[in-house]
């Protein structure tokens, strides 16, 4: 029988929204390794996190960086979220980071984690060709948001929250184009090809962790479904 295979999108903002976030990964790695003892298998792709945002800010200063330039910079510091991962999963985890999603990857271990290899889009787009190359329907970004809303929450307190949402209609809400650390609940890369895929991803916060647990035990969970 084949097993289940969760796509998750792990914003950087989890791991190390200031500085690293041991209680969060502790409560994932514990509720990841129950679900994989039900027989899922889970491909797990990390984001930068505050280390990225602190080397972007740091060349910009010291220079006048491309976006090109700090899309680089963003790979080597989720790169680094990634292998703190991988090594947290120990023996359930695939002994390697894998970097290239859109090629053809597979292991027998239960736990793999990837990363990202050339610029231009955001970790979502690295889940998206994830999810399409194995053939999972399903996709979940895991973030510090709980829901998408229909105006930024931030500037404008009369916010509406979406539970769920059609891809056009999405993709009205967002830019049409990436740019380096665009602010986007889901990016603009990964949500065209997520749309021409016909996958659906489900935006959701990363605490408290019994939001994924929800969801992964097909309760109801708090967070919106793009389809």
């Amino acid at each position: 029988m084949t097993k289940e295979t969760i796509i998750i999108s792990l914003g950087g903002s989890l791991i190390i929204p200031d500085e690293i976030d041991l209680e969060f990964l502790r409560d994932f790695q514990k509720l990841v390794l129950a679900q994989v003892a039900l027989g899922k298998k889970f491909v797990i792709i990390t984001g930068g996190g505050k280390i990225n945002q602190r080397y972007n800010e740091a060349a910009k200063i010291l220079s006048s960086p491309s976006g090109e330039d700090l899309d680089w910079i963003g790979i080597a510091a989720l790169k680094l979220n990634a292998e703190l991962v991988r090594v947290i999963f120990g023996d359930s985890a695939h002994p390697q980071v894998i970097a290239d999603l859109s090629s053809n990857f597979d292991s027998p271990k239960p736990v793999i984690i990837g990363s990202a290899f050339k610029p231009g889009s955001s970790t979502d787009y690295d889940a998206a060709l994830a999810a399409k190359n194995l053939g999972a329907k399903k996709l979940v970004n895991l973030s510090n948001i709980d829901y998408v809303y229909d105006a930024d929450p931030k500037i404008n307190p009369n916010a509406k929250k979406i539970e769920k949402i059609s891809w056009a209609e999405y993709r009205k809400l967002i830019p049409p184009k990436w740019t380096s650390r665009l602010n986007s609940p889901f990016d603009p890369i990964a949500s065209k090809l997520a749309e021409e895929y016909n996958l659906e991803v489900i935006i959701m916060n990363g605490k408290p962790i019994t939001s994924l647990e929800n969801y992964l035990n097909g309760k109801k969970f708090a967070g919106t479904i793009i389809s």
